[in-house]
């Protein structure tokens, strides 16, 4: 693969930003149903709008996960680097499952998005030298859940693995499989990309999009800080607005 320079990538950075901002408009939604002060009252677990758009900034989300893994090892980015970025991934997972336990007890986050990741991860990691094969590898992923279901893995033990008969009572599951597949294409778009294509990933953005790009390397910060500031503004402001009247 040509050698790319250490660098930043704007764009790729500006498109993780563009899924945090989703992500957090989504939440916002989310925090306004749950203090029921949307209205009509939303059903974010079955009506298509939310559920479509949470598949939506999922797959983006671990999209630019794969792409990011692409840009880390052509840059050379080594094991002692990418086990200190893991083991942020991996705390702030375990902070999310016992702010869901305290806030949702009956509906916690066991394995959600950051707990996937924790794992997909090193599996892409692992997976890097197999270049074009990452495009069937990632396509059996995402088809697998659909062909195999056993009520063995819809334990709370082994539902991490995706092949369930029905999704767990959780605020957020994001499985191995088939969320797997999506970061796998991601990491082999990357390498295509930056096999003779990296100012695609590289090239300069117009100044509209900055803020969007700084927002995406700081995308774990923001997305462990902006539930708590939501709902801590939306309680401040419930609060008020009962002691107004």
């Amino acid at each position: 693969m040509t050698e790319v320079s250490v660098q930043r990538f704007d764009r790729l950075d500006a498109l993780r930003g563009l899924a945090m901002v989703w992500m957090a408009l989504f939440h916002f939604g989310f925090d306004l149903n749950h203090f029921g002060l949307l209205v009509p009252r939303q059903n974010f677990h079955g009506d298509a709008l939310w559920t479509m758009q949470r598949t939506a900034i999922v797959s983006l989300f671990l999209l630019c996960a794969g792409l990011g893994q692409a840009t880390a090892l052509a840059t050379g980015q080594g094991w002692p680097r990418f086990w200190r970025r893991w083991l942020q991934v991996a705390a702030c997972a375990l902070l999310v499952s016992a702010a869901s336990a305290w806030m949702f007890p009956r509906s916690w986050i066991s394995f959600g998005v950051l707990h996937g990741m924790a794992l997909m991860l090193i599996v892409v990691r692992l997976a890097a030298p197999l270049r074009r094969l990452l495009w069937p590898l990632g396509a059996l992923c995402m088809a697998l859940p659909r062909w195999v279901q056993a009520p063995v893995f819809d334990t709370p033990w082994l539902n991490w693995v995706g092949l369930v008969t029905h999704k767990p009572i959780t605020e957020d599951y994001v499985p191995i499989l088939p969320w797997l597949g999506v970061m796998l294409w991601g990491l082999a778009l990357g390498q295509w990309l930056l096999a003779g294509r990296s100012h695609l990933l590289a090239g300069a953005i117009p100044a509209s999009l900055r803020p969007l790009a700084v927002l995406g390397r700081w995308s774990l910060s923001f997305y462990m800080l902006h539930q708590p500031a939501l709902i801590g503004a939306l309680m401040a402001w419930i609060g008020w607005r009962g002691g107004a009247h």
